[in-house]
């Protein structure tokens, strides 16, 4: 029976959803509700009185109630909860309970040290698993190299297992104390910035390398691979136009997720590294009890997370419309 389902009926095909970017979007938007209401309800949550465990149990009851007072924290629950929404449509992340600065403040001065060490450390993992991992598939494809292989896959396991506050001890130990080729610690320089850039990339490098290889010996051994090596193309055009196209779809949806954790082991990074970035704040921030602090930075990174996912979401339904097709 041609054109037709078995039955007699009407064959219905998976079509492509006509507005794919705005239940992106909608998504989007729902998730940042629920990271605001969350970030809100942090304060809410400590058990006791938020202002007096970070002033202290020695500061004066005047001092304690003008805080909080000036946080707003003697209003009812649900205008304090409006009024948080009001702020943070304003750019208002509410003001630091010890220092009295505003928030938003604190964190424009640190978000862009701990951006100058993710983002460079994201395009150092992307620039090196890609081509590695591509290059190990080739070697070993068909079962071939088992040396090789075995190699490969010890050495990105090893690695990706380290933690990266590990690695960064390690590499102050050696290369900075025992070689005395880059700065122990602090923000100086373009020096500065190789170990803590090296220590948050080695373990998202291994991993994604390993990643990228799984993909490309999958791609590799489909049929359309077999029809260009049959049509005698370069072996750089079968495996740079047909191969790794198809191979990245994995490797760009792991690589967003991995921005966003590389960001968040900033933490530690920073902290061994005494890097001034939100890392190193929201660790001095939780240990002096600074709650709204901790609170605008969890909001930060948690935006941060949000967005990457956006764009990881539209570009796949850019580069893989499958991403996009829905059964109706």
């Amino acid at each position: 029976m041609l054109g037709g389902a078995p039955w007699g009926g009407r064959r219905r095909w998976p079509r492509r959803s006509r507005r794919p970017p705005a239940r992106r979007l909608g998504r989007f938007v729902v998730s940042l509700w629920v990271l605001m209401t969350m970030a809100f309800l942090m304060i809410q949550l400590i058990p006791g009185d938020p202002v007096r465990a970070a002033l202290g149990l020695t500061a004066p009851i005047e001092l304690v109630n003008a805080r909080r007072t000036a946080l707003g924290l003697d209003h009812p629950l649900w205008q304090q909860y409006l009024d948080y929404f009001g702020g943070l449509f304003r750019g208002d992340f509410g003001t630091s309970m010890l220092s009295g600065q505003p928030v938003g403040d604190i964190i424009a001065t640190r978000l862009p040290a701990t951006l100058q060490l993710a983002l460079p450390a994201f395009v150092v993992v992307i620039a090196l698993a890609i081509p590695l991992g591509l290059t190990f598939a080739v070697l070993t494809r068909g079962g071939r190299r088992r040396g090789s292989e075995l190699a490969f896959t010890s050495t990105t396991v090893l690695f990706a297992a380290i933690p990266e506050f590990l690695v960064a001890v390690a590499l102050v130990a050696f290369f900075a104390v025992q070689l005395g080729w880059f700065p122990v610690a602090g923000h100086d320089g373009a020096g500065s910035l190789v170990l803590p850039i090296v220590a948050l990339a080695l373990g998202p490098t291994s991993t994604l390398s390993r990643i990228v290889r799984v993909e490309t010996l999958s791609v590799l051994g489909n049929d359309f691979i077999r029809t260009a090596r049959a049509k005698r193309l370069p072996a750089r055009l079968v495996y740079l136009r047909h191969a790794l196209p198809n191979a990245l779809t994995a490797t760009l949806t792991l690589g967003g997720l991995m921005l966003t954790t590389m960001v968040a082991g900033t933490v530690l990074v920073e902290n061994v590294f005494a890097w001034p970035g939100l890392g190193s704040t929201i660790s001095q921030s939780i240990l002096q009890k600074d709650y709204p602090l901790v609170q605008g930075i969890v909001l930060v990174y948690g935006i941060g997370v949000l967005l990457v996912n956006l764009v990881v979401d539209l570009l796949l339904a850019v580069l893989d419309p499958r991403s996009t097709i829905r059964e109706n």
